[in-house]
């Protein structure tokens, strides 16, 4: 009883975190580290929430979560009878389990199939351009920059973009687009849009998505400042504001005018670092969060 109950409140306070880190004002000055505890918040939320149904479901079992539920898949009868309760909660644990589970894959899958027709798509009208090498060059006349993610990964840009953008405004953007394919920003993505299809409901879920969305985008902008001026990525940002860019096709991460101005600000206005003290702590957080889950599920109390 005490390992449900101590599971149930480590979802409540995920929960509750999560809630407070979508209006956290700190976020922007790290976003690296705010994904982070994004992420183990989002893991430690996910494995508490069944961990505390599945907890109460095998308490006849006097074991940890984990040993109970090798016995109980192995057919080892409990050491106490069942009861109705007890039976309903391992139903609910294994189907909300269960879900997580399926919608992420589905996620993945359809991730992959839609970046898969998309490569055979640019194979067949997009054309290499040696004023940009390494980069597909779409003949299109609106505005679109985007990445296409994956092993076999691609830069791709409108013809409407490079007359949009000048020479240093066009290299901040395909520097941005190329930090998307570095740092993976697709697999950050990925389990929040699967939470979001699990809870369409949940306005957590929903915010938690756009939260990261925005995070990355800030992430790739940071990485991209290395290569070219702050100043030259804002004006590129506000031109593909202005110029009413093309959709980025699904499955892929691109540009687009969502919260443009809030990364132009903090791009030609930047605040202060977050202080190291700050940083070590928030990351001592999310390794406890994501390490202390797991455990509860081995215990026995």
């Amino acid at each position: 009883m005490i390992t449900a109950a101590t599971l149930a409140a480590l979802a409540m306070a995920c929960g509750l975190g999560s809630w407070r880190l979508t209006t956290a004002r700190w976020t922007s000055r790290a976003p690296r580290i705010a994904i982070i505890l994004w992420q183990s918040l989002g893991v430690a939320w996910g494995l508490a929430t069944t961990g505390a149904m599945l907890a109460y479901a095998v308490q006849p079992y006097k074991l940890g979560v984990l040993q109970s539920m090798i016995a109980f898949a192995s057919g080892e009868p409990p050491r106490e009878s069942w009861d109705p309760l007890h039976v309903a909660a391992m139903i609910a644990g294994l189907a909300a389990l269960a879900v997580l589970v399926v919608v992420l894959i589905t996620a993945g899958v359809q991730a992959l199939r839609a970046r898969r027709r998309h490569r055979v798509l640019l194979a067949l009208i997009a054309r290499d351009d040696p004023g940009v090498p390494g980069v597909r060059v779409l003949d299109h006349p609106s505005a679109a920059a985007y990445c296409v993610p994956g092993l076999r990964s691609q830069v791709v840009i409108s013809e409407g973009a490079l007359k949009l953008l000048s020479h240093d405004e066009l290299t901040a953007v395909l520097a941005h687009e190329a930090a998307h394919v570095r740092e993976r920003h697709d697999l950050v993505l990925l389990p929040f849009a699967a939470l979001r299809r699990a809870l369409p409901w949940s306005k957590v879920a929903s915010d938690a998505q756009g939260q990261v969305e925005l995070l990355i985008e800030m992430a790739a902008d940071d990485r991209a400042r290395r290569y070219c001026s702050p100043r030259r990525l804002a004006t590129a940002l506000l031109r593909f504001g202005t110029a009413g860019a093309m959709p980025t096709p699904q499955g892929m991460l691109g540009v687009h005018a969502k919260n443009v101005m809030a990364r132009v600000d903090r791009l030609i206005k930047p605040g202060p670092a977050l202080p190291a003290a700050a940083r070590y702590g928030i990351i001592a957080l999310s390794v406890a969060l994501v390490t202390a889950t797991p455990f509860l599920w081995t215990i026995q109390l």
